[in-house]
């Protein structure tokens, strides 16, 4: 009996865990590293005029890396501590420029051509928990492992990004491992609080239940369009965003749907307003002005069929009246499509996903670019003739050695590059190499 006994003990010793009976271990600290290189082609195409943030015609490959550390560890009860140092490079399609939904989400943290280092996330989070329900929490990338209580309220602060918090979705939201498209990343109306590489200011809260979540995060703003230096006048500029998830089984088949709206306020351009004072050539940011404000909602499902087989929709909107200030030009936007795993073809690590994308401008950005008015990421000149941009994207991820690495040939086709008739289509093709551990 002492023999057992000293066996049992030797083993718990050198596992670092318990048997079944006893609780679940929780982590102290972890460490994660992922390096993810796409690279992206795109054959020459037509098109009847370009003008500065045009998608160029020519040929061109171009590609795009980021690497990132996952630091995190425990405080004491309830808290915890993350950090992430990150570098990036590279750069997109004609310098991320021309299309709204851009093919290469990872491009929204690169900065410029040359190799860089900077902080991506370095944030505080506290817990509080009761009930005895409880969810068992895998060790994974700014996750430590442990239980977690299904109903608790918890708060974050510091820097984050947003979808760590918002807008999830088990088969459309990681550009580094499902689509790579940036309009399938997030809702793509949804002008997210963000700077230049896709990070931000604020803080989170959170209340959990066991069939639902409730979030509220409250932000703050750069000073100008897709930029770097946050605005210190935070009373005057800010955002605020509600998320309510609903989590439900169909036929013991798993689904979420996600509801978000947002108010982005701060001094911000307005479409209709500099067209008025420029009618041949309008410049929006001619017009920024302390107490402006946008507005939008988005709604994000996703559904397993069966455990190899999921679908998601996502449908959003903003009002379009002002300014894009850190996403993308995308005033109303529907997604759609699915994620299959290659069980059926004995390839369980293997995934191909379909992916849809309908994206569409208010009635004043689409005056202003028609007149001649340019934002940070589209505009051709006078845009004649004005069309939905619709894509379609194709990948299947490999996972060639059964290890944490991947490779992912895509395949994506552009209609109406930037809402413009007059060009395209456009059809790019690229290849991702995703390594974690």
């Amino acid at each position: 009996m002492k023999k057992l006994i000293l066996i049992r003990l030797f083993l718990i010793v050198i596992t670092g865990s318990s048997f079944a009976q006893d609780t679940v271990k929780q982590q102290k600290f972890n460490f994660h590293f992922q390096q993810t290189i796409i690279t992206q082609y795109k054959p020459a195409f037509k098109a009847k005029y370009t003008g500065q943030n045009s998608l160029l015609t020519k040929e061109e490959t171009q590609s795009s890396i980021t690497t990132t550390l996952f630091a995190a560890t425990r405080l004491w009860k309830g808290a915890e501590a993350y950090f992430n140092p990150e570098l990036s490079g590279g750069a997109g399609l004609s310098q991320t420029l021309g299309v709204a939904g851009f093919p290469n989400g990872e491009t929204y943290r690169v900065g410029g051509v040359q190799n860089k280092i900077y902080i991506g996330r370095l944030y505080f989070k506290q817990n509080f928990e009761w009930g005895k329900e409880r969810d068992t929490i895998d060790d994974d990338n700014n996750q430590l492992a442990g239980t977690k209580s299904k109903r608790y309220f918890s708060f974050a602060i510091g820097k984050f990004g947003m979808s760590d918090f918002f807008d999830g979705n088990n088969f459309s939201h990681d550009p580094r491992e499902q689509f790579m498209n940036w309009a399938l990343m997030d809702n793509a109306a949804w002008d997210y609080p963000a700077n230049t590489r896709g990070y931000v200011l604020g803080s989170v809260a959170e209340l959990g239940q066991p069939k639902w979540t409730l979030r509220f995060a409250f932000t703050m703003v750069v000073t100008q369009a897709n930029s770097s230096t946050w605005d210190t006048k935070i009373g005057k500029a800010n955002t605020e965003t509600i998320e309510y998830e609903r989590r439900y089984t169909i036929h013991g088949q798993a689904g979420t749907m996600r509801i978000l709206t947002f108010l982005n306020n701060g001094k911000y351009g307005d479409y209709r307003l500099a067209i008025a004072q420029n009618p041949t050539a309008p410049n929006v940011d001619s017009t920024l002005h302390y107490g402006r404000h946008k507005y939008g909602f988005g709604i994000n499902m996703d559904q397993y069929i069966n455990k190899d087989f999921g679908v998601f929709a996502k449908a959003s909107y903003n009002d379009g009246h002002t300014e894009t200030w850190f996403f993308t030009e995308i005033d109303r936007s529907l997604t759609f499509g699915g994620v299959l795993k290659g069980t059926f073809w004995h390839r369980k690590n293997d995934e191909l996903g379909l992916g849809f994308i309908a994206n569409a401008l208010s009635s004043d950005h689409r005056a202003y670019l028609a007149a001649g008015g340019y934002g940070f990421i589209i505009g051709d000149g006078r845009l004649t003739r004005y069309e939905p941009e619709l894509i379609a994207e194709l990948y299947y991820k490999i996972n060639p050695f059964h290890q944490k690495f991947w490779l992912t040939p895509d395949y994506q086709f552009i209609l109406h590059p930037a809402y413009n008739a007059d060009r395209g289509p456009v059809n790019v093709f690229g290849v991702r190499a995703h390594v974690e551990f």
